[in-house]
């Protein structure tokens, strides 16, 4: 464990060094993004105009909720997106082959060699909106709320990095994956809305074989629950955990299974 962590240490300073070449393409992204989340925002605001609550959701749980989804999508962008989306051009011109001779786990080296700054500073916008909902909430979220709103978080990061990679790895047997991959990146935005507006078929499939709506609205409902306890929380936590675990075992099934198949580009 210590030796992928020391390696993981190298490739973010790699990355950051390769990042601080480039300021003005850093400082544009992070602008676009702070404006995609305003627009966000605005929409909310647009939309608590005419009604008072959705379901169960009030404005500023609603805000809060925006928040947390930006969150968990920057911190997912900044790990794993970019290495993501480079899989199938890795598998179509053989580069791959130079990974899977490393000795290091193969979907550490795939999912792994690059990392953005800035999604990951972009996270902190997310937080901001997350403690500006729950002071117009006044709510103080205690220890416990707080230790489960970070450890959803990670759920919902793995979550979003299993079911991308598993759609990443059907490259292997397609000659291009990215159309199913930057749909994945779209169907995730769902996850942004209250689990309330959600029904039937559509909501059992996006809760647990593919868990995009648990992602966000979990530990948004966590932070801004002032009756939220630790029991009272037990079964949302264990469902995404669960639906969590399930996809990550399915993906990398799958990966093993395509690199049993996989013969290189140049063979």
């Amino acid at each position: 464990m210590l030796r992928y962590l020391h390696i993981y240490a190298l490739l973010i300073r790699n990355s950051l060094i390769r990042e601080m070449s480039f300021k003005a393409n850093f400082l544009l992204w992070t602008l676009v993004e702070i404006l995609w989340f305003l627009g966000q925002v605005l929409f909310i605001e647009v939309l608590f105009s005419h009604v008072t609550h959705i379901g169960d959701w009030s404005k500023w749980q609603m805000v809060a909720l925006v928040g947390t989804h930006q969150v968990i999508a920057q911190v997912f962008q900044a790990f794993f997106y970019m290495n993501l989306t480079q899989l199938p051009e890795l598998v179509r011109t053989g580069k791959l082959d130079v990974l899977l001779t490393l000795p290091i786990d193969a979907q550490f080296a795939v999912s792994t060699k690059q990392f953005g700054l800035d999604n990951l500073l972009n996270t902190f916008i997310g937080l901001a909106f997350v403690g500006y909902g729950l002071y117009r909430l006044n709510l103080t979220p205690t220890a416990s709320q707080t230790l489960l709103y970070v450890l959803c978080l990670a759920i919902g990061v793995s979550v979003h990095y299993s079911v991308m990679f598993g759609l990443a790895t059907f490259c292997f047997w397609i000659i291009r994956a990215q159309g199913l991959i930057y749909g994945y990146f779209n169907l995730f935005n769902i996850g942004r809305y209250p689990d309330t507006v959600f029904k039937g078929t559509f909501r059992a499939v996006f809760s647990w074989v593919i868990p995009v709506i648990l992602v966000a609205n979990v530990p948004a409902r966590i932070i801004t629950d002032a009756q939220s306890t630790p029991t009272a929380v037990l079964f949302p936590i264990a469902q995404l955990l669960a639906a969590a675990t399930g996809v990550f075992i399915a993906t990398r099934l799958l990966w093993r299974q395509a690199l049993r198949r996989y013969s290189s580009a140049s063979s």
